[in-house]
């Protein structure tokens, strides 16, 4: 069974940054896509970044793009989100999330999740 355990999240000042961690277990397949979504208070949850184990490729939303940098550790099973010059708009609950489609934007997308990590960010 896949599980997919966050940590990092907590509460930091407009301007700061912050590094998630996504600890991934029981893969039985070498091909799938495994990325981040997260969910800010009222709204829908939405993938911002995600990298494509059968290709390589990765997908960054605009909101991220620049300011979020997407890491792997292959042999620990490891995916990190370094978060830079954060916003109070960045401020929701992130999920580490795994599908099989090739890029995974939408929830309807994602075949596993993890429980979450909260971030605040204060003005």
């Amino acid at each position: 069974e896949v599980q997919l355990v966050e940590t990092g999240g907590a509460l930091v000042q407009t301007g700061g940054s912050l590094n998630l961690s996504c600890a991934a277990f029981g893969f039985t397949r070498d091909e799938y896509t495994i990325g981040w979504f997260r969910q800010a208070p009222g709204n829908k949850r939405e993938g911002i970044a995600c990298i494509s184990r059968y290709d390589g490729s990765t997908y960054y939303a605009n909101s991220v793009k620049g300011r979020f940098t997407m890491t792997s550790d292959n042999a620990k099973n490891m995916l990190y989100l370094q978060m830079n010059d954060l916003n109070p708009e960045d401020t929701g609950v992130y999920y580490c999330a795994v599908g099989l489609e090739h890029r995974i934007v939408v929830a309807v997308q994602v075949d596993y999740w993890g429980k979450g990590t909260l971030v605040i960010v204060s003005s």
